[in-house]
């Protein structure tokens, strides 16, 4: 059993299980090692989560064989969404928060959400090439929970990690709130699924100007948030300010498979988009599917900078395919702040010819293997689909990925999301 503070470097080994009972924070100066194919297990009753402070580090290396398991304590079969919190990784990379003397805070770092006390970022002197360690095949199910409005604990939460942080082959399942949520920093990553996720997916704030690519988002129809679902929100931070480093969040080769498997499926009805872009956010999406959404992409210009004034200087989608949706792309306008662009403005943009984007009006027409089948999806696209090429790798965000041909987060002859993973 783990509680209370970690100040000193352990290992946590596969022959036993570990349960995080309450709040289990690793302080300043402590690493935690977990070995490959080790089981955690969140408490039920006391919402256990492991919070990784500032120059602290923890070391997740599974492997494909042998990934690490946070899950839940309750016994399979009685296990659900947000059985116990989820981990929070803490940083001292660039955030764009204000100083907050109530807080403590100074200009450049805040407090995570989630009501575990814990700062994050680096001030008036971050550090964009900062390390928080590294988790790679890493499974984390059944997590995320509301410690108050606004304020969660998600599955994996992300505040001001650096660069040197690795973060490849994670699926988070079953979450209460948002899979993965980034606020402000500069890490990048890949390889990560979002599975049946309640709230968000990809949630991204306060200035986060990592790179993502290959990722996957399944939902399920029937369950969604009381907020609004959606696979991507992006916020540069709640009031929608100009304050910097402004969310510059890339996303590339994306597959993102929402609630309707049909146009005729409406499911829950408090799904909205399968990605809201708003509050003065500049996240760019390149190389992507949008499947089975009831609106596709929405630019919402409705609180604070309006977002469709970062278009098409600092805002990018290119070479990304909507399907089955009666609304691929929408627009939000600003109520106070009129820019004068509308639903068809926002359109016209999203076609451009040279940004080399796709509406398909049926989820069939993309020609993936299976996307709805929950019990054992497959991504691949088959012969004759649009997702084979048309990828767009033009663009100067896109630097330091990796060049293919195709669109989505899998290709023709690719399993990296099998073997490791559990749906």
């Amino acid at each position: 059993i783990k509680s209370g503070n970690i100040t000193a470097s352990e290992t946590w080994t596969n022959n036993n299980v570990y349960i995080l009972n309450g709040w289990v924070y690793v302080k300043a100066g402590a690493t935690v090692t977990i070995q490959a194919g080790t089981i955690i297990k969140g408490d039920f009753a006391s919402l256990g989560a492991l919070i990784i402070e500032r120059d602290a580090k923890l070391i997740a290396n599974g492997t494909a064989d042998q990934p690490i398991v946070f899950t839940s304590q309750k016994s399979v079969g009685q296990r659900s969404y947000g059985d116990w919190g989820g981990i929070i990784i803490c940083g001292r990379a660039s955030v764009n928060a204000p100083a907050n003397v109530s807080l403590g805070t100074a200009q450049g770092e805040a407090v995570i959400e989630g009501g575990v006390g814990t700062f994050y970022g680096g001030g008036l002197t971050p550090n964009d090439d900062d390390s928080s360690g590294v988790l790679r095949y890493v499974r984390i199910e059944y997590p995320g929970i509301a410690f108050q409005p606004n304020s969660e604990i998600n599955g994996l939460t992300c505040g001001g990690v650096g660069r040197k942080t690795v973060l490849e082959h994670i699926q988070v399942s079953y979450c209460g709130d948002d899979a993965y949520e980034f606020f402000g920093g500069s890490v990048n990553a890949k390889y990560l699924i979002a599975w049946k996720t309640q709230d968000d997916d990809f949630d991204t704030d306060n200035g986060f100007s990592g790179k993502i690519q290959f990722g996957i988002t399944v939902r399920d129809s029937a369950v969604a948030d009381i907020s609004k679902s959606e696979a991507f929100e992006s916020d540069n931070d709640a009031n929608g300010s100009t304050l910097t480093p402004q969310t510059t969040a890339v996303f590339s080769n994306m597959t993102i498979i929402g609630p309707r498997a049909t146009t005729t499926n409406v499911g829950n009805s408090l799904y909205l988009a399968a990605a809201q872009i708003r509050r003065n956010s500049s996240l760019s999406i390149f190389n992507s599917i949008f499947m089975g959404w009831p609106q596709g992409l929405l630019i919402d210009a409705s609180k604070g900078t309006p977002t469709d004034a970062n278009i098409p200087n600092n805002l990018f989608v290119q070479g990304t395919i909507i399907a089955g949706t009666a609304a691929p792309v929408k627009y939000a306008a600003s109520p106070t702040t009129p820019t004068g662009a509308n639903d068809a403005s926002i359109l016209a943009w999203f076609n451009t010819a040279a940004y080399g984007n796709t509406i398909l009006a049926n989820n069939d027409d993309v020609k993936l293997g299976a996307a709805f089948n929950y019990a054992n999806p497959d991504l691949t696209p088959q012969a004759g689909s649009p997702a084979l090429s048309g990828a767009v790798f033009t663009n100067a965000r896109l630097n330091g990925l990796t060049t293919v041909s195709y669109r989505g987060a899998v290709g023709p002859n690719d399993t990296w999301y099998k073997g490791w993973t559990k749906f």
